[in-house]
């Protein structure tokens, strides 16, 4: 049986809460992979919040080429990968750094988060997927 996603499957998990893992190319060294927090609705771009002067920060500038990868930890294992392009960096907002904290930290901890973290300094990056990878094992058995 294929262990393949419908990019509906695709869509629906990587809007789902993970961890991300996003991979960027460096000069003279191999590429950076860092986990991240990110945002994604189907259908439409990724958002990631990081400090412009951070190494990720520095790397990245819209047009450059990205990698992002969110897994199933437990069993059954499944995971998306995409290609993507960054479309555009921004001055992050107070309120986007508090809905990505809320996202993964909950709703207490989540303004707890963003009332403690300074905006100034991020950005918001978003990133247009150009090509999609994913396995679901759970369809194998």
């Amino acid at each position: 049986m294929s262990t393949r996603m419908s990019q509906t499957e695709k869509e629906t998990f990587l809007a789902g809460l993970h961890v991300g893992v996003l991979s960027m190319n460096q000069p003279d060294r191999a590429p950076l992979t860092v986990p991240i927090w990110y945002n994604y609705r189907p259908g439409g771009s990724i958002t990631v919040i990081t400090g412009s002067n951070s190494r990720k920060g520095a790397l990245l500038e819209t047009g450059t080429q990205v990698g992002l990868a969110a897994q199933e930890e437990s069993l059954p294992y499944k995971y998306v990968s995409i290609e993507g392009t960054v479309a555009s960096i921004a001055p992050a907002t107070a309120e986007e750094l508090s809905a990505m904290a809320i996202r993964y930290l909950g709703q207490e901890m989540g303004e707890q988060y963003a009332q403690s973290n300074s905006i100034e300094g991020q950005v918001t990056v978003t990133i247009k997927p150009t090509r999609w990878l994913a396995v679901d094992y759970g369809k194998a058995s």
